[in-house]
């Protein structure tokens, strides 16, 4: 039998603080004391199975990341809920890269899809993110129409041509 090591009180102690959560807000979702989750924090003592599946869907995570994660074999560590860590591709020699299968199915991308690409050029957090044009375009109407909302009365002299 592989006995891999616990790692329990530093993954919620790490979930907690990346999902900007209290001690007292983790407590009142798990309907726990903050006492309890303070001594799973330090070890002290780890959650009941229960809890332990209470917390795994509330970070979204696996039961057995939430228990022996422990970042060794990556440079990667656990994603925030909502998030998740495809992989890594290889930009070709035509400058084509291939987005992993496991990405196209949750996103439920199809072959003709528009994506818009959008880059962060600061040294601390530069990279590259694909978002749907279709979702784009609909968030950035949005965010517009709140930043500069019409008049109803020039909305409707524009629908009527005056």
């Amino acid at each position: 039998m592989n006995k891999q090591k616990l790692n329990i009180a530093n993954n919620i102690l790490y979930l907690r603080r990346i999902n900007n959560m209290s001690v007292e807000k983790l407590s009142n979702e798990l309907n726990i004391s903050r006492q309890a989750v303070a001594k799973w924090e330090h070890n002290e003592s780890i959650p009941d199975v229960l809890n332990c599946i209470a917390l795994a869907e509330l970070f979204d995570v696996t039961i057995d990341e939430l228990l022996h994660f422990d970042g060794s074999n990556s440079n990667i560590s656990m994603a925030p809920k909502g998030k998740h860590f495809f992989g890594t591709t290889i930009i070709e020699k035509d400058r084509k890269i291939t987005i992993p299968e496991e990405a196209i199915k949750m996103l439920n991308l199809e072959i003709g899809n528009e994506l818009v690409v959008l880059g962060d050029e600061n040294p601390d957090t530069a990279g590259i993110a694909l978002v749907s044009k279709k979702e784009f375009m609909k968030t950035t109407e949005e965010l517009l129409n709140r930043l500069y909302p019409k008049n109803k009365m020039e909305k409707g002299e524009m629908e009527n041509g005056k």
